[in-house]
């Protein structure tokens, strides 16, 4: 990488994993298991098939807590799409569902019924806005990067990275709502504080985690696929 980030190859994945464990998520997006005894971050990209520079990218992205970042030529597209299918897997397949299984749980001590089911349509609701919106970016977005990366421009006048970017959601938005009627309206006399507030914790780091995914589009993805859709026209016109 052309300037000193925050963690570089020769770091053990071990020590980074240490200093920062939100970068757990990092690991299983890019398709890494733990288990990496003192093997520095290159080594382990290697030996797991992951683009270390792309990785290092994310990484320091999320570590140095920055709004952009120098987007490195050598920066695998292949790996990035990979890493953001991953992410979305995790959401619609695990952590939204954990969520309202918790929820579900929670809001049977409550007497209130009718702010239970309240909270689960609203959550229903969200969890179908945010599908909607990343089966979209599965099945168009994605698929027309796939193209771009084979050197086509399927695209063409029709779509660009430029028009899915001034359309691009916040997925994360609706949660506060939500976690705003649970902090407001909650009763408190209600059978499990406890577990209430441990959902909501989850909710808070949901929030700030499709935050940061979306951030990566922006910032890291976008900048990157107009940069392939720029080589592709040149390639034509050759």
């Amino acid at each position: 990488m052309k300037n000193r980030h925050r963690y570089s190859p020769n770091d053990k994945m071990s020590s980074l994993i240490c200093d920062n464990y939100s970068l757990l998520t990092v690991m299983s997006r890019f398709g890494l298991a733990l288990g990496f005894g003192d093997a520095t971050i290159d080594e382990v990209c290697r030996r797991n098939g992951i683009d270390s520079t792309t990785f290092l990218t994310v990484v320091n992205f999320i570590a140095e807590e920055r709004d952009s970042i120098e987007i490195d030529d050598s920066l695998s597209v292949t790996a990035l799409m990979s890493y953001l299918k991953r992410a979305h897997d995790y959401y619609l397949g695990f952590k939204l569902p954990s969520i309202r299984q918790k929820l579900v749980e929670a809001l049977s001590c409550s007497h209130d019924t009718g702010l239970s089911a309240l909270v689960i349509k609203f959550f229903d609701e969200y969890v179908g806005e945010v599908h909607d919106h990343m089966s979209y970016e599965d099945s168009h977005v994605f698929t027309y990067v796939t193209s771009l990366i084979d050197g086509k421009d399927n695209g063409g006048k029709r779509f660009n990275i430029s028009t899915f970017a001034r359309h691009h959601d916040r997925a994360e938005s609706k949660l506060t709502e939500l976690k705003n009627i649970i902090i407001k309206y909650y009763p408190q006399d209600d059978g499990n504080p406890e577990l209430m507030n441990d959902v909501l914790y989850d909710i808070y780091n949901c929030e700030a985690d499709l935050a940061l995914h979306t951030k990566i589009e922006d910032y890291l993805f976008v900048p990157a696929i107009a940069g392939l859709e720029r080589k592709v026209k040149d390639e034509a016109r050759q």
